[in-house]
């Protein structure tokens, strides 16, 4: 690193000043390390996952539904080949809620949710 220059404020704060390019260079690296970062993260999950038994993956073509727009309770469903009564049996809950959740007529509480996750036996962060 060229150029620096240290700057004490009168606080006594010391400062750098570098030229903008080695500043590029420098966040470029920072985001690099925070995208390695997340990588760990997510492998750090689908560890933990598979340790608790719970499915670590989906099928490429439940994830490209899903990303398509497809509903995802409705995907995971038919994926674990459930019906929605058992589903809702499963989680607790009515099968017309179930259809709710399946139409987009209802968003379903966090709970609701975990227990539907729970009974497909997936991680909630797959309905978002």
């Amino acid at each position: 690193m060229g150029n620096v220059q240290i700057i004490v404020t009168e606080g006594g704060e010391e400062l750098a000043v570098l030229p903008r390019r080695e500043y590029d260079r420098l966040a470029a690296i920072a985001a690099e390390a925070e995208e390695d970062a997340g990588t760990a993260r997510v492998i750090d999950r689908v560890k933990q996952e598979i340790a608790e038994g719970r499915e670590a993956y989906l099928p490429a073509e439940v994830g490209r539904a899903i990303a398509d727009g497809a509903n995802p309770v409705r995907e995971l469903r038919k994926w674990r080949g459930l019906s929605q009564e058992q589903l809702a049996d499963a989680a607790g809950v009515s099968q017309s809620y179930i259809a709710g959740i399946e139409k987009g007529r209802r968003a379903g509480t966090l709970a609701t949710l975990r227990a539907i996750a729970a009974a497909l036996g997936v991680s909630v962060e797959n309905f978002t």
